[in-house]
């Protein structure tokens, strides 16, 4: 019987399977947007919306559940920072999987899972280096 065995399995042992999961979605807080198989996108989204249900929430004991889980302090302070208060109003549904189409090399399907709230935002260019700066002032 398959009493309380949840999500897809991936092929992957368990410790395999967990470290995969934190990776995949300590890399869709920092970079909003991420490409990867369509299982993987399906399975990920449990995660994620358990993390930004507890930023929603904010509390010190919420804070603890998600590093508990992702253990990287960096993706925690940019989940209650910024995605955390952006998504403050929605009621779920924090994220979209957009099919993308087969992969090349082995035709897996790949797909886009991105955090609705964050469609638009991209990150800002860094700016020149002074080296830079200079030479245009000197011209």
């Amino acid at each position: 019987m398959r009493h309380n065995k949840k999500g897809k399995f991936l092929g992957r042992t368990t410790s395999h399977r967990k470290a995969l999961m934190r990776n995949l979605v300590i890399n869709l807080i920092e970079h909003k947007r991420i490409k990867t198989t369509h299982s993987k996108a399906l399975e990920i989204r449990r995660f994620i919306d358990r993390m930004i249900t507890y930023a929603k929430k904010g509390t010190v004991h919420h804070r603890r559940l998600a590093f508990k889980f992702l253990q990287n302090k960096e993706a925690v302070k940019v989940l209650f920072d910024e995605i955390g208060p952006a998504c403050a109003e929605r009621p779920g549904g924090y994220t979209r999987v957009l099919k993308l189409g087969l992969r090349q090399g082995d035709a897996a399907p790949i797909s886009m899972i991105q955090l609705v709230d964050f469609i638009g935002a991209e990150k800002p260019k860094k700016q020149e280096s002074k080296k830079e700066n200079k030479k245009e002032a000197e011209a």
